[in-house]
Formats: C-alpha cells, structure tokens, sequence
C-alpha cells in the first residue's frame, strides 16, 4: 500500500512554506520528493545554480512511455502591503474555502498533483499503468516563467517527453487553450547633462524617454486598429504598456540617463520582435535629432524577460482529453501566462490551461479556493489515472 493523501492535507503543508518568489523554495521542493519517493515514483531534482531553489519533475508508471505531465509552480507573490485578516502562510478552512498565499495561485493544484500521485501509483502497484503520470513542480514562475526553464533544457535531452501537459493554473476548471506572451523590456535613453538654465544645449534623457512612449502609444493605437483580432480575450489585441520611468537627480540639471521600462502582451499571431524592430524604426528619427545636440545620444533597447504565448489547437488529443475528464465543453484563454507556451514552443508538448480557483482571488489578500473547486479538480484528476491505466490511445 501506498501512502495516499487527501489534497486538503497537502494543501495545508504546501501553504506553510512562505515561498515567495523572492525567497528559496529548496525546503517544499524536498518535502514533495521525499513524498513522491515514498511512494515509488522516480524523482529528479533540477537546482538552480543558487541551489537554494530548484525544479521537480518526476515520474509513476512506464519510464519509457510519452505520459501525461501535470505542471504547476511553488513559488508565490509576496504578502507585503496587504491587509490579510487570516495568516497568510497558515491553511484557514472555513464556509467552504480554504484561505491563505497560493491557495488558488497555484498550491491547491500543486496539492492535487501530489494526491493524484499517491492514486496512480497504489493503482500502478495493483496493475501497471499503460501511460505513466509526470508531475513537473517549478520556481519562479511569478516573475516571468524563469525557473521552469531549466527543466525544459532537461526535458530536450530526454529520450522521451510527455505528450501532452495540463497546466494546473486557475481557470475554475474551464479548459483554456491560450494565453498571450509577454516581452518586458529595459529602454536605456542616453542624453547629455547640462545647467537646466543651459538646457537647450543639452540632451535631456527624460525628454528622450517621453519621446519614446509617444512611440509606444502611437504603436498601441495601431495594434487596436490594424493588429491582429482574437475575441477570446477580454482585450483582443496585442497591448504595449510602459509601467516605469528612472531618471533624474536634481531639478537644476539636465538628466542624461533615463531608463523607460515597458512591455509587450502579444496575441500568438503578433511576433514581439517584429513589434519591437517597428519601435526601432519609429524612434530613429528621434535620435537623429538628439545627435546633432550630443553624439552619444541614444535610445538601447535590453529584454530582460520574455515567455510565448499558448495557441493550442482544438483539434489536438489534450483537448479532447481534459474536456471528457471534467465534462465541460466550453474553451476560454486566458490573460495571465503560464509556462505552457515554453512546454509548447521548445518542446513541442500540446499543453491545455485547466485548474482550481480563480485568478480573481490570486495575489489579493485573504486569497482562497473553494473545497467544491478542490473536489472537482481531485475527480479530473481521479478519471485522468483512469486514463492512464488503459493507456491513453484506448
């Protein structure tokens, strides 16, 4: 027998390790394995090079099999500023939710995950499963899908990957077959400082850098009228969004450094890169006037994080598969980003958004999902090892 595990229970250790994005996960990483280990399932550990976070993926059932892999991530925002009236880092039940960090971004799947696991291998012990369960547990993936990363670069050297993935993000169980990507990137505007009484023979960078978010505005408008259209979003386009301004340092002189951040969140059919050659076009005007003030003047663009976007087809097997599983026949997209368009653009795994919970709980205080959301999730879950005991082309 195996040691099986309701996902309440699991959901109750998995809250009390304060895993914010910012800090290690190394310890929850451990208390899963130790887990999964117990109960047979092979187990690899991928660390970061800190070695105080690291990524899980591990395996119950025919090593050498395409299975399914169930993903999910540990880490979670931070609590800082929020006027929680329950701990946050503590499982509170009560009138049906369970309240605290993650419970619904994304821990109550992750709890899910490890409970099924305790199923699938006390079934794989009575008769072998056919198709074999992945769980693959992330860090990071709060600030940009960063950790999962490593894990797929192991994934491309195995002999055999999963073939397909269901991202357990929260969705209320609905089936989401896309989300947009996202581009963040540092634009470094280099002006030539001066007397602000001296300012016209000057470059000031903060000048530079309006110049610029002129451009990105004038872009924006471009996308809503003659970009791409998908009308499963709440907002159908390709949206560009400058979210912060560093310059300056006294009133009386003229900044020669200005730093814009901004962002790209792209429907599968806008190329961020494309979107960004444009930009590059539309300021070199900008900067071919600055130069003829200050030879250095110059506006760098630097991405410093970027994820693809999902556009899973409805035709492929994972679809099919999750919709018969929960019994739900509608298919949404999402606004947030998983790591399934990294599982599907790099390694080619068809990968479907479906979990417990609601985004419009997740990073709020007194987070919470509900126990009827964690039920539901528990019987896809029950039917998915179903599945995988006859094999999935049964």
């Amino acid at each position: 027998m195996t040691d099986q595990r309701s996902t309440l229970s699991f959901l109750r250790d998995l809250i009390a390790f304060p895993t914010v994005s910012r800090d290690p996960n190394r310890a929850l990483i451990e208390y899963c394995a130790d887990y999964l280990r117990s109960i047979g399932a092979v187990v690899e550990i991928i660390a970061a090079d800190s070695g105080d976070k690291a990524n899980l993926y591990a395996t119950i059932g025919p090593d050498m099999v395409p299975g399914v892999m169930l993903s999910g991530h540990t880490d979670v925002v931070p609590v800082d500023g929020q006027l929680w009236t329950k701990p946050p880092f503590e499982a509170v039940v009560e009138s049906g939710r369970v309240y605290g960090r993650g419970t619904a971004d994304m821990k109550g799947f992750v709890a899910a995950a490890l409970s099924c696991a305790g199923i699938a291998a006390q079934r794989h012990l009575q008769t072998p499963l056919q198709t074999p369960l992945h769980l693959a547990l992330s860090y990071d993936e709060e600030i940009g899908c960063v950790g999962v990363r490593s894990l797929i670069e192991m994934l491309a050297a195995a002999p055999v990957k999963p073939a397909m993935c269901i991202v357990g993000e929260p969705t209320a169980m609905a089936i989401a077959t896309g989300h947009k990507g996202k581009t963040a990137i540092e634009a470094a505007c280099v002006g030539s400082a001066a007397h602000s009484a001296l300012a016209p023979q000057a470059v000031n960078a903060i000048h530079l850098a309006c110049d610029l978010i002129a451009q990105i505005r004038h872009l924006q408008d471009d996308m809503i009228t003659d970009g791409a259209q998908d009308s499963a979003y709440d907002i159908p386009y390709t949206t560009l969004h400058a979210g912060l301004i560093t310059s300056g340092v006294a009133l009386n002189i003229v900044p020669d450094h200005a730093v814009v951040t901004f962002e790209i969140r792209n429907l599968a059919a806008d190329d961020p890169e494309a979107i960004l050659r444009r930009l590059r076009r539309a300021i070199a005007p900008v900067i071919a006037v600055a130069r003829k003030r200050a030879a250095e003047a110059d506006i760098v663009f630097k991405v410093i994080n970027s994820y693809p976007g999902l556009e899973t087809s409805l035709d492929e097997a994972v679809v099919a598969m999750v919709a018969e599983l929960t019994g739900r026949d509608e298919r949404i997209k999402v606004a947030f980003g998983t790591e399934g368009g990294l599982f599907s653009q790099r390694l080619g795994i068809p990968a479907v958004v479906c979990g417990p919970g609601s985004m419009e709980q997740g990073h709020k205080a007194d987070e919470f999902v509900t126990l009827a959301q964690l039920d539901s999730c528990d019987a896809m879950l029950a039917s998915l090892v179903d599945r995988l005991a006859t094999g999935l082309n049964s």
